[in-house]
């Protein structure tokens, strides 16, 4: 049974084709999340990111409306793992608001044990996304292997 969605909503001071970029684009992926990104954005298309230097996230690109909507599936690849590849659902859309974007993600279709995990990780990258779209650094992330090298 899954539990209710994840909601998280952020104000991005940059417009939506900046922000769609890091969504979308491997290279600019990995200044704000993970260490490896193969990714081929379109419909059909393979998501597969390294976050942290140990585990796997694999899904399936679902939707792609360019600078304004991503939709993939989600899922953990390590065997046995209760979130397994592509069992669950990211939608991200990008709103104009003023001059900037307002974010909305959802993720669907979570386990409930896994809920308040998935819930502050997406709290930790988004934070990471908003600060590389306003053109700030946002470091080295605290929740890779500093051993592991960005590509």
């Amino acid at each position: 049974m899954a539990s209710d969605p994840i909601v998280k909503e952020i104000y991005i001071n940059a417009p939506p084709s900046v922000v769609f970029e890091f969504l979308t684009v491997p290279a600019k992926m990995l200044r704000w999340m993970g260490v490896r990104a193969e990714i081929d954005p379109r419909p059909g298309g393979l998501y597969r990111l390294n976050p942290n230097g140990r585990d796997v996230i694999r899904g399936e690109y679902i939707e792609i409306v360019s600078n304004s909507r991503v939709v993939f599936t989600w899922g953990w690849e390590e065997a046995g793992h209760s979130v397994p590849p592509g069992s669950t659902r990211v939608e991200i859309d990008l709103i104009p608001e003023g001059k900037g974007t307002r974010l909305r993600l959802i993720h669907r279709e979570l386990p409930p044990e896994t809920r308040e995990k998935h819930a502050y990780g997406w709290a930790h990258y988004l934070e990471r996304l908003k600060k590389i779209s306003e053109g700030r650094e946002p470091g080295p992330d605290p929740f890779a292997d500093p051993q592991v090298r960005h590509g």
